[in-house]
């Protein structure tokens, strides 16, 4: 009963986490796509780059999770052997893109602390010629 319940619902679950996967991917390098579009294809724009690499790496957990669901429905060891060899890729690419957005956060934040220095030393030199005055 239990067994013949499994067989009846994981293959929907399997669907269902890949679904959202695709629409999380789909969905958000659609909006990234169009401000980008918006902002004149400037490639300086690394706010829409870490948006679009988290849809991407929430994306790959949820058809990562289906994945693994899928080996509960495996015949044989070469099902196996192909689900791993996904599984090890979609490993890669999130880490990868982990990677990816770990970088730019600190590069965006370097960036903001830098612009905060220059302001406060645009503050300073402000200062310094109105007492000149």
């Amino acid at each position: 009963m239990l067994h013949h319940l499994i067989e009846l619902v994981v293959p929907n679950i399997i669907y269902l986490l890949e679904l959202f996967g695709v629409f999380i991917i789909t969905l958000t390098a659609i909006k990234c796509f169009i401000r980008y579009a918006m902002r004149g294809f400037d490639l300086s724009d690394d706010v829409i780059k870490i948006e679009l690499a988290r849809a991407l790496s929430l994306g790959l957990t949820f058809l990562l999770g289906g994945e693994i669901l899928s080996t509960m429905f495996a015949k044989d060891l070469k099902q196996i052997y192909v689900i791993v060899g996904i599984v090890v890729i979609r490993v890669a690419i999130t880490y990868v893109l982990h990677w990816e957005i770990s970088s730019d956060m600190d590069h965006c934040n370097s960036f903001a602390t830098l612009k905060e220095r220059v302001a406060c030393r645009q503050d300073v030199l402000q200062q310094k010629l109105e007492n000149k005055h």
